[in-house]
């Protein structure tokens, strides 16, 4: 029997636009949600909004995660509409590409402001009204590098470091309170990320890496994330062998570390 979990519930999605955000909308307009999709394309949402025609209602609201009044703008077009959250998928962001040593600041500062606070400052917009109600779901995707480090993605590893120390701590917080809260650490899946991630100087790379190339199927991540988040699982990992590293870095850190030193980082 088809799960109706979903079924009527406002789910607000970033970075919906593309890869795992898109597959998240389309898969969640089959099972009956209400969306809220934002990214910074509004072009690219109206053709994901087209896709999700099953969705009871779809509401496209384009903010930069970056951009704190966008954010508040954004919310405030939520609460002038009466919309209750039921839950926030924080999936904007952007990955990098470039050596410690040649990486400039200001990348470093791009990359937080993304990966971390914009989905801090999201978060926290929408909490008060959830604790009010007594129930919802928070939900950040990290990454399998929000694990462990690993080269050319110094910023990109340390923003999703940040935002699995900044959910763990909601959720211990918040629990008692009907608060869910749950981690997402993709490994290697098939989307562009890697296309638009920044080099060493702050441009896209406009290239695709070999590994994600041969990565999970998005849409498979997808509906495996979308089973962890019903099951209200704090950590939901998906993904194909890489996810061994993680075991790995865990129970063996010097193997760790030798294979993590040899593996092709693009």
């Amino acid at each position: 029997m088809a799960s109706t979990f979903y079924k009527n519930k406002w789910v607000w999605i970033t970075g919906a636009s593309s890869g795992i955000g898109r597959a998240l909308a389309e898969e969640l307009s089959k099972q009956g949600a209400f969306l809220i999709l934002s990214a910074r394309n509004e072009a690219s949402l109206k053709m994901v909004a087209e896709n999700c025609k099953l969705a009871k209602e779809v509401i496209i609201l384009p903010l930069d995660l970056a951009n704190s009044n966008q954010l508040n703008a954004a919310y405030d077009q939520i609460k002038i509409k009466q919309i209750a959250v039921d839950i926030l998928i924080n999936n904007g962001g952007m990955s990098q590409r470039g050596l410690v040593r040649n990486t400039g600041i200001d990348i470093h500062r791009r990359l937080l402001e993304v990966n971390y606070f914009g989905s801090v400052e999201l978060t926290t917009l929408v909490l008060p009204g959830m604790i009010e109600r007594k129930k919802g779901h928070i939900v950040g995707v990290s990454s399998i590098v929000g694990q462990f480090g690993f080269p050319l993605r110094s910023s990109y590893s340390a923003s999703k470091h940040a935002l699995k120390g900044f959910l763990e701590t909601l959720y211990l917080e918040e629990s008692k309170n009907g608060i869910d809260v749950s981690i997402v650490y993709p490994g290697r899946i098939n989307t562009e990320i890697s296309k638009h991630a920044l080099d060493e100087n702050g441009n896209p790379t406009a290239k695709m890496d070999e590994g994600l190339a041969n990565g999970m199927d998005v849409n498979e991540c997808a509906k495996k994330i979308i089973k962890g988040i019903e099951k209200k699982k704090v950590e939901i990992f998906v993904g194909k062998r890489e996810l061994l590293l993680l075991f790995i870095r865990r129970f063996t850190p010097a193997i760790f570390f030798k294979i993590a030193k040899n593996i092709k980082p693009v």
